[in-house]
């Protein structure tokens, strides 16, 4: 018989020795599911956004900015060229930043960084390319040698500031709804803070 508790004893200790050294083993088996951990695992391809006016827009910008591109990369002369290369520079800044900012939205990107202001990102990048084609446009309009290259080049650069033009009233639109949205639920969560302590000041009892 005391065998036999001798060894339940000792198994009831060796479970509480293990259980203990379990409990304190800063090695723990996690419950954490492993696809929370990857931070790119939602990545989708929103097509609400591409069939959206403003995933149209950009598309266009994208495709009319890349042509504008190719058509002032044609010209094998000029002088003076000053014209020539602003235009470069500013067609191929405006592929490349709204093309990214296409790429952003149409796969949802911008919904896993929340620190940043998206539609003032965009409305800024739609204003500041509006600006810039028109200017570039104009000057290459005035400084040119009346090639086909040139003339083409100036077409598609008033044709993607038009395109530009419009998505920026659009935006400014969206951006000014936002801000009032915003706006609107701080002062009504201002309102039922202000409501919830009023509540509890007089439910407390006076000290006096």
């Amino acid at each position: 018989m005391r065998n036999s508790e001798e060894a339940e004893g000792f198994d009831g200790e060796a479970s509480n020795t293990s259980m203990i050294s379990g409990a304190s083993s800063p090695y723990q088996p996690t419950t954490e599911p492993v696809h929370s951990r990857n931070v790119l695992g939602g990545i989708r391809c929103d097509f609400e956004y591409l069939k959206s006016h403003f995933g149209i827009l950009k598309s266009v910008e994208v495709a009319l900015a890349l042509i504008a591109f190719i058509c002032i990369e044609t010209i094998m002369l000029c002088l003076p060229c000053g014209g020539v290369y602003f235009f470069e520079f500013v067609s191929c800044s405006a592929f490349v930043v709204t093309g990214v900012l296409l790429l952003i939205f149409s796969l949802s990107l911008h919904t896993k960084v929340h620190h940043i202001n998206w539609s003032l990102t965009d409305l800024v990048n739609t204003a500041a390319s509006t600006f810039f084609f028109f200017l570039a446009s104009v000057v290459l309009a005035a400084l040119n040698h009346k090639s086909g290259a040139e003339i083409a080049a100036v077409i598609f650069g008033f044709l993607v500031t038009c395109v530009y033009a419009v998505n920026t009233f659009l935006a400014v639109k969206r951006w000014r709804m936002g801000d009032g949205r915003s706006v609107a639920v701080q002062t009504s969560e201002y309102m039922r803070a202000r409501t919830a302590s009023r509540g509890e000041m007089e439910t407390r009892p006076d000290l006096a």
